[in-house]
């Protein structure tokens, strides 16, 4: 069975930086796509920033030039290296691991950035 689990998350004041991790493991050999998302309190989930196994990225507009998402293949881990940190950026972030056809989640880890 698929795990999917988050760390790293924490309480960070505005222009500080966090690094989160994730790691997939259990029965699938490799993911095609990797990547965080997000959920504000009363807000929908949100992409952040996803990582092909081959290396493409794509970030959402709000964190271009401020996060890096890397993975490390042999591990089915993803990491989100999240600089410049503002209270926009508060929310549960959640790792996506995907091996076609089948998505997994984490649990989600908090990150709140105070001002």
């Amino acid at each position: 069975q698929v795990q999917v689990m988050e760390f790293g998350g924490g309480l960070v004041q505005t222009g500080g930086s966090l690094r989160l991790s994730c790691a997939a493991s259990g029965g699938i050999f490799s993911f095609n796509t990797m990547g965080w998302y997000r959920q504000a309190p009363g807000k929908q989930r949100e992409l952040v920033a996803t990582i092909t196994s081959g290396g493409n990225t794509n970030y959402a507009d709000s964190v271009k030039g401020r996060f890096a998402i890397s993975r490390d293949n042999a591990k089915n881990t993803v990491y989100l290296q999240m600089n410049s940190l503002n209270p926009e950026d508060t929310a549960v972030y959640y790792c996506n691991a995907y091996s076609s056809p089948f998505t997994y989640w984490g649990q989600g880890t908090q990150v709140t950035v105070s001002s």
